[in-house]
């Protein structure tokens, strides 16, 4: 079943080692099936390069029990079901440890908005969640993760701010596919890195104009953008 569903996820969690995003067997991608009721995702604890179509595991976004597949889903299924219950746009959702971003998640600071590099893809600062209290990390820990998530989003829209940080954990992206959700996560990681860098040079940057920086947002993802070509797809705007 979904089996070119499955060839994306697939793709998509490979596409991860190629963007430098992940070591070891950190992170995960997912894709939903939303006519079916179905989630996509990465197995636990194997290897990127053992990856293929077939061993990605298939999970009911009702209750989160496999549907489909001999491994276990990854750790944090749980954690990206909250995110597709919570909001009808997402297709997909990458969770990885990226240095630059889990840097900022555990330094328990949102990413701010210092220019237009990351007005370019985000409508206002990356959040970065409440910590978890220890009721929630003893009972439900990745579904809580999840939801906090949610929290930390609030009215936003989930494709106008297709990221946020869990607080001393790391960072979460989506998008409409699996794939796009993978863009989001490498953008996010190098707008972490500028943000890392620019405070290194002034520890305390002043705000750029918010004028500025919804004009960015704007010509790329509002009603009137303007950025490329317009047979090139939403994502090259």
């Amino acid at each position: 079943m979904l089996d070119d569903l499955k060839q994306r996820v697939c793709d998509a969690n490979k596409r991860l080692v190629d963007e430098g995003l992940v070591m070891m067997t950190f992170g995960n991608v997912s894709g939903i099936d939303r006519d079916g009721g179905h989630v996509v995702i990465k197995p636990s604890g194997v290897a990127y390069d053992d990856l293929r179509p077939e061993t990605m595991v298939v999970v009911s976004v009702a209750d989160g029990e496999t549907v489909e597949g001999d491994a276990r889903p990854s750790s944090d299924t749980p954690t990206h079901l909250e995110l597709y219950r919570a909001f009808d746009a997402i297709g997909g959702v990458v969770h990885t440890h990226s240095v630059h971003a889990t840097a900022w998640a555990q330094a328990r600071r949102p990413i701010p908005r210092l220019g237009t590099t990351h007005a370019d893809h985000f409508s206002g600062p990356v959040p970065c969640t409440r910590p978890l209290t220890p009721q929630e990390i003893e009972a439900d820990y990745e579904a809580n993760t999840g939801k906090v998530l949610v929290e930390a989003l609030g009215e936003t829209d989930p494709l106008a701010s297709p990221a946020a940080l869990v607080v001393s954990h790391g960072p979460f992206a989506w998008g409409r596919d699996p794939n796009e959700a993978v863009t989001h996560a490498a953008i996010l990681e190098y707008v972490a890195r500028l943000a890392t860098e620019t405070v290194r040079i002034e520890p305390y940057p002043r705000p750029a104009a918010d004028e500025l920086m919804d004009k960015h947002f704007n010509r790329k993802h509002g009603p009137n953008a303007y950025y490329g070509q317009a047979d090139e797809g939403e994502t090259n705007r």
